[in-house]
């Protein structure tokens, strides 16, 4: 079995348990007197003729399958506070809880503490769980292209549109992203880590974005380079090759200054953008 099957078994039963708590019903009354979601389409660039600017999803991220333990993080609200005063566009937070120690009480104090949009990264599988992202604030979900049939990723990514929300369409081959392309994603990631294998290959970006309609003209999709980022020579690589934004966990939620951090990744990749 993969790892990212594996992943997906636990949240499945996750899932069922919540469900005993707190029906769809209840969800979808929930969400009546939630504040409408955040635009995550225009943090990212929007519709701009041009985007010059790099935009940073930035990740509350305890742990990982892949290195384990990276870090404590007691407040969360803190530390997305922190990646806001250093320019984020996007605070990501990991809501699985069995690989990556994440919660749903990690994206209300998050939520409740920033003004920017919010993702919450899961392995989603049901749309209860956009339901349940949207009751608590999200203003965009994960949508895994490679665990998702086509008809799952065009109701899903509808439902979020019919909830005024985004998704962040994630692909790893060129297959995926024909299918992310072919349901008109407005965000896509290229996830250079395998998350049937948990390898990461930084050449992946390069290999694949290319296969995208332009990011940089009106209305072209959004492209997000996600993982594998450790320093601004990573930043310049994956903008160098089309990127619009990353997104990074590990380097910051491991720094012991990343507010500072992620003003130098944004500062790294506007240079590069003047110059592609």
């Amino acid at each position: 079995m993969s790892v990212l099957l594996d992943i997906i078994d636990g949240v499945r039963e996750d899932l069922r348990a919540r469900q005993e708590l707190v029906s769809l019903e209840k969800l979808q009354e929930r969400v009546k007197h939630v504040a409408p979601a955040l635009d995550a389409w225009a943090a990212l660039g929007g519709n701009l003729a041009v985007r010059p600017e790099l935009k940073v999803i930035s990740e509350v991220k305890r742990r990982s399958p892949s290195k384990g333990d990276l870090a404590g993080i007691a407040d969360p609200a803190a530390l997305a506070a922190m990646y806001q005063a250093g320019g984020a566009s996007i605070v990501s937070v990991l809501t699985e809880e069995r690989r990556f120690g994440g919660s749903l009480a990690d994206l209300d104090a998050v939520r409740a503490a920033v003004q920017i949009p919010v993702l919450r990264k899961d392995f989603t599988c049901d749309e209860y769980m956009i339901w349940e992202a949207r009751a608590h604030g999200a203003d965009l979900v994960l949508l895994i292209v490679a665990s998702l049939s086509d008809e799952e990723l065009r109701s899903y990514l509808a439902l979020t549109h019919q909830l005024g929300m985004n998704a962040v369409v994630e692909t790893h081959t060129a297959e995926e992203i024909e299918r992310a392309v072919a349901v008109d994603a407005k965000i896509i990631g290229i996830n250079v880590r395998n998350l049937k294998t948990l390898d990461v290959d930084r050449g992946v970006f390069a290999a694949l974005s290319g296969g995208i309609p332009a990011g940089n003209i009106e209305n072209g999709p959004i492209v997000v380079a996600e993982s594998g980022v450790r320093d601004v020579a990573d930043v310049v690589h994956y903008v160098e090759n089309g990127a619009n934004a990353i997104l990074v966990g590990e380097a910051l939620v491991t720094d012991s200054t990343p507010r500072e951090r992620i003003t130098e990744f944004k500062t790294a990749g506007a240079k590069a953008i003047s110059t592609r």
